[in-house]
């Protein structure tokens, strides 16, 4: 993969890339598409990043199907498919780890610690091997992008950082891989996740400005859900991720995590004035 992507480099050409750990979703496919605009190069990684699941969560059981995926890219005329092996990324010994401060101790890192301890590696390792113009991610992951982005300033990747916004089901459910792990009646269910957030929405746009008021806003709205459990409701800045008690001018992130069962799923929104 390091020696097709000099030759690109040497080509002149522009290199995409779409980091996924696979079971592939529209969401994928838009970032895919966007990415196809953009650049002479697509190239999709698919790695099931060990690094990143904490004891207990879903690793051994996370969706894999990598002949799908492949299938699926070939429609959307990707180049280049890097699925490497465990031990291709994290050869015996491995003991270097790329840790971001302050963005990854709330919201996603506190719920799972360590977590982007691991994104932020292999994401360093990705670009470091690839060495891409533009990396396209999508809205849904909003802490995973503000610690990529983080990262590829900070260490002095010659990658621009291209997002997304989050692609829906018609239920307003945000499309995840994890999706896949819900039955379809639960799938209706997890729609109240969207219906919280857009109550919090109107809300604002009615004229709520406290932070903690929207937050509860939506908290009350996925509670009324009985199978829904809240893991977290949380109005930060969209920068910083600080939590916001008084909406001003800035953006703020609504981002919430909510499990039905053993299954995780989140989503947020962006408010603004603009709105």
């Amino acid at each position: 993969m390091a020696s097709i992507a000099r030759k690109f480099r040497r080509e002149t050409k522009t290199v995409g890339l779409v980091a996924t750990m696979g079971s592939l979703h529209g969401g994928h496919l838009a970032l895919v598409q966007e990415a196809r605009q953009m650049c002479d190069v697509v190239i999709v990684s698919i790695f099931v990043n060990p690094a990143q699941f904490g004891v207990g969560e879903d690793f051994e059981r996370y969706p894999r199907d990598l002949t799908t995926d492949a299938a699926l890219l070939t429609e959307y005329e990707v180049d280049y498919l890097f699925a490497p092996e465990t031990h291709e990324i994290f050869g015996e010994g491995f003991s270097s780890y790329v840790y971001v401060e302050g963005l990854t101790e709330t919201l996603e890192g506190a719920s799972r610690p360590g977590h982007f301890r691991g994104v932020a590696t292999v994401i360093t390792i990705l670009f470091n091997t690839i060495r891409p113009d533009f990396a396209f991610f999508g809205g849904k992951d909003a802490q995973q992008v503000g610690v990529v982005k983080r990262l590829t300033r900070d260490l002095g990747f010659e990658t621009e950082i291209v997002v997304i916004p989050t692609v829906r089901e018609k239920s307003g459910l945000a499309m995840s891989s994890r999706n896949s792990f819900l039955g379809s009646a639960e799938l209706e269910k997890a729609s109240i996740i969207y219906q919280g957030l857009q109550h919090a929405r109107t809300a604002f746009r009615n004229g709520e400005r406290h932070g903690s008021k929207l937050a509860q806003i939506v908290q009350d709205t996925i509670e009324s859900e009985p199978s829904a459990r809240v893991d977290y409701v949380a109005v930060v800045d969209n920068d910083a991720l600080e939590p916001v008690e008084k909406i001003g001018d800035a953006e703020v992130l609504v981002a919430v995590a909510v499990r039905f069962g053993k299954v995780r799923l989140i989503d947020n929104i962006i408010l603004n004035r603009r709105q």
